[in-house]
Protein backbone atom coordinates (compact mmCIF):
# COMPACT_ATOMS: atom_id res chain seq x y z
CA UNK A 1 0.00 0.00 0.00
CA UNK A 2 0.92 3.39 -0.51
CA UNK A 3 1.06 6.22 1.76
CA UNK A 4 -0.88 9.45 0.73
CA UNK A 5 0.16 11.51 3.70
CA UNK A 6 2.32 13.58 2.37
CA UNK A 7 0.62 14.49 -1.16
CA UNK A 8 -2.41 15.42 0.92
CA UNK A 9 -1.01 17.25 3.52
CA UNK A 10 1.07 19.49 0.79
CA UNK A 11 -1.99 19.87 -1.34
CA UNK A 12 -3.68 21.82 1.82
CA UNK A 13 -0.67 23.64 2.78
CA UNK A 14 0.31 22.12 5.72
CA UNK A 15 3.52 21.95 7.08
CA UNK A 16 4.34 18.98 9.30
CA UNK A 17 4.30 20.92 12.77
CA UNK A 18 1.16 21.93 11.33
CA UNK A 19 -0.67 18.48 10.59
CA UNK A 20 1.15 17.25 14.03
CA UNK A 21 -0.60 20.39 16.17
CA UNK A 22 -4.27 19.35 14.14
CA UNK A 23 -4.17 15.73 15.32
CA UNK A 24 -6.10 15.06 18.52
CA UNK A 25 -4.29 14.51 20.89
CA UNK A 26 -1.35 16.71 19.58
CA UNK A 27 1.80 14.91 18.27
CA UNK A 28 5.46 15.47 17.21
CA UNK A 29 5.76 16.74 13.68
CA UNK A 30 9.08 13.80 13.71
CA UNK A 31 6.09 11.09 14.40
CA UNK A 32 4.48 12.57 10.95
CA UNK A 33 7.61 12.59 8.94
CA UNK A 34 7.93 8.95 9.98
CA UNK A 35 4.48 8.21 9.24
CA UNK A 36 4.58 9.75 5.74
CA UNK A 37 7.76 7.90 4.88
CA UNK A 38 6.81 4.39 6.44
CA UNK A 39 9.47 4.65 9.20
CA UNK A 40 6.58 4.10 11.45
CA UNK A 41 3.67 1.78 11.18
CA UNK A 42 0.52 3.15 9.42
CA UNK A 43 -2.10 1.56 11.92
CA UNK A 44 -5.85 1.70 11.88
CA UNK A 45 -5.86 4.23 14.91
CA UNK A 46 -3.25 6.69 13.33
CA UNK A 47 -4.67 6.61 10.09
CA UNK A 48 -7.86 8.06 11.49
CA UNK A 49 -6.12 10.42 13.50
CA UNK A 50 -3.64 12.07 10.54
CA UNK A 51 -7.40 11.64 8.64
CA UNK A 52 -9.53 13.75 11.09
CA UNK A 53 -6.92 16.05 11.14
CA UNK A 54 -6.72 16.42 7.32
CA UNK A 55 -10.10 16.49 7.18
CA UNK A 56 -10.35 13.70 4.84
CA UNK A 57 -11.44 9.73 5.03
CA UNK A 58 -9.17 7.66 6.23
CA UNK A 59 -8.97 5.25 3.53
CA UNK A 60 -7.83 8.37 1.26
CA UNK A 61 -4.30 8.04 2.79
CA UNK A 62 -3.52 5.16 1.28
CA UNK A 63 -4.01 2.88 -2.44
CA UNK A 64 -2.80 0.23 -3.69
CA UNK A 65 0.48 0.18 -6.06
CA UNK A 66 -1.73 -1.39 -8.58
CA UNK A 67 -4.04 1.25 -8.55
CA UNK A 68 -3.49 3.84 -11.52
CA UNK A 69 -4.07 7.41 -10.59
CA UNK A 70 -3.51 11.33 -11.80
CA UNK A 71 -0.29 12.29 -11.53
CA UNK A 72 0.95 15.47 -10.89
CA UNK A 73 4.39 15.70 -12.77
CA UNK A 74 5.04 19.42 -13.78
CA UNK A 75 4.96 22.79 -12.27
CA UNK A 76 4.09 26.03 -14.37
CA UNK A 77 6.08 28.31 -13.20
CA UNK A 78 6.70 32.63 -13.60
CA UNK A 79 9.80 30.80 -16.23
CA UNK A 80 7.79 28.16 -17.56
CA UNK A 81 6.57 24.09 -17.13
CA UNK A 82 9.39 22.94 -14.42
CA UNK A 83 9.40 19.41 -14.10
CA UNK A 84 8.79 17.96 -10.28
CA UNK A 85 11.72 15.49 -9.34
CA UNK A 86 9.01 12.41 -8.74
CA UNK A 87 5.59 12.50 -9.71
CA UNK A 88 2.99 12.80 -6.85
CA UNK A 89 -0.14 11.27 -6.74
CA UNK A 90 -2.83 14.25 -7.70
CA UNK A 91 -5.29 15.07 -4.99
CA UNK A 92 -8.80 15.10 -6.13
CA UNK A 93 -11.66 17.10 -4.95
CA UNK A 94 -13.49 14.18 -3.87
CA UNK A 95 -10.49 12.83 -2.39
CA UNK A 96 -10.50 16.00 -0.29
CA UNK A 97 -14.30 15.86 0.61
CA UNK A 98 -13.74 13.82 3.49
CA UNK A 99 -17.23 14.48 5.54
CA UNK A 100 -19.20 14.84 2.20
CA UNK A 101 -19.70 18.50 2.70
CA UNK A 102 -18.73 19.21 -1.21
CA UNK A 103 -21.23 20.44 -3.41
CA UNK A 104 -20.85 22.03 -6.77
CA UNK A 105 -22.41 24.97 -8.59
CA UNK A 106 -23.31 24.97 -11.92
CA UNK A 107 -22.21 28.03 -13.98
CA UNK A 108 -24.97 29.13 -16.70
CA UNK A 109 -24.72 32.71 -17.51
CA UNK A 110 -21.21 34.85 -16.67
CA UNK A 111 -21.21 36.05 -13.57
CA UNK A 112 -17.41 38.67 -12.32
CA UNK A 113 -14.90 35.87 -13.28
CA UNK A 114 -17.50 32.92 -14.11
CA UNK A 115 -18.39 31.66 -17.45
CA UNK A 116 -20.70 29.87 -18.40
CA UNK A 117 -19.59 25.64 -18.56
CA UNK A 118 -17.44 26.16 -15.12
CA UNK A 119 -17.96 24.53 -11.82
CA UNK A 120 -17.21 25.95 -8.76
CA UNK A 121 -16.48 22.93 -5.84
CA UNK A 122 -17.42 24.87 -2.73
CA UNK A 123 -17.11 23.20 1.03
CA UNK A 124 -19.88 23.78 3.46
CA UNK A 125 -19.29 25.22 6.76
CA UNK A 126 -21.62 25.98 9.89
CA UNK A 127 -22.58 29.28 10.29
CA UNK A 128 -20.33 29.47 13.10
CA UNK A 129 -17.45 29.18 10.92
CA UNK A 130 -18.10 32.07 9.05
CA UNK A 131 -14.98 33.88 9.26
CA UNK A 132 -12.92 31.74 7.64
CA UNK A 133 -14.87 32.37 4.30
CA UNK A 134 -14.79 36.43 4.71
CA UNK A 135 -13.33 37.82 1.28
CA UNK A 136 -14.31 34.67 -0.18
CA UNK A 137 -17.02 33.32 -3.06
CA UNK A 138 -20.08 32.03 -1.13
CA UNK A 139 -23.26 30.23 -1.61
CA UNK A 140 -25.56 30.52 1.21
CA UNK A 141 -29.15 29.30 1.20
CA UNK A 142 -31.70 31.84 1.75
CA UNK A 143 -35.82 31.09 2.59
CA UNK A 144 -38.02 29.47 0.38
CA UNK A 145 -35.88 27.08 -1.32
CA UNK A 146 -33.24 29.84 -2.81
CA UNK A 147 -29.99 31.12 -2.75
CA UNK A 148 -27.84 34.15 -2.40
CA UNK A 149 -24.07 33.62 -4.13
CA UNK A 150 -20.89 36.00 -3.50
CA UNK A 151 -17.97 37.37 -1.76
CA UNK A 152 -18.71 37.51 1.76
CA UNK A 153 -17.74 40.50 3.08
CA UNK A 154 -19.88 40.95 6.12
CA UNK A 155 -21.10 39.17 9.18
CA UNK A 156 -23.18 40.84 12.38
CA UNK A 157 -24.40 37.92 14.51
CA UNK A 158 -26.72 35.79 12.56
CA UNK A 159 -26.54 38.15 9.24
CA UNK A 160 -24.12 37.90 6.21
CA UNK A 161 -23.81 40.33 3.80
CA UNK A 162 -22.71 38.78 -0.10
CA UNK A 163 -21.81 41.33 -2.74
CA UNK A 164 -22.79 39.78 -6.14
CA UNK A 165 -19.81 39.20 -8.69
CA UNK A 166 -21.88 40.77 -11.36
CA UNK A 167 -20.93 45.11 -12.08
CA UNK A 168 -23.39 47.42 -10.04
CA UNK A 169 -25.40 45.07 -8.02
CA UNK A 170 -26.26 45.70 -5.07
CA UNK A 171 -25.41 43.94 -1.35
CA UNK A 172 -27.56 41.26 -0.33
CA UNK A 173 -28.12 39.75 3.32
CA UNK A 174 -29.31 36.75 4.42
CA UNK A 175 -30.68 36.02 8.06
CA UNK A 176 -29.22 32.98 10.02
CA UNK A 177 -28.41 30.73 6.93
CA UNK A 178 -28.04 27.24 7.98
CA UNK A 179 -25.16 27.00 6.22
CA UNK A 180 -22.38 28.95 4.37
CA UNK A 181 -20.09 26.88 1.08
CA UNK A 182 -16.71 28.30 0.48
CA UNK A 183 -15.58 28.48 -3.04
CA UNK A 184 -12.41 25.88 -2.96
CA UNK A 185 -12.28 25.10 -6.62
CA UNK A 186 -12.88 26.32 -10.02
CA UNK A 187 -13.06 23.60 -12.43
CA UNK A 188 -13.25 24.60 -16.31
CA UNK A 189 -12.97 23.00 -19.39
CA UNK A 190 -10.74 24.32 -22.26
Amino acid sequence: MINRIRDIRKQKGLTLADLAEACTPPTTPQTVGRLETGMRNLSLKWMERIAAALEVDPEMLVRSEKAGHPQVVATLAKTGPEALATPQDAILATDLGGDGSLMVLDIAYPHGEYRPGDQLWLRQLNPEEAARAINRDVLVPKKGGRFAFGRLIDRQGKMVGLLPPGHGEKQQVVDSPAWIAVAEMLVRRL
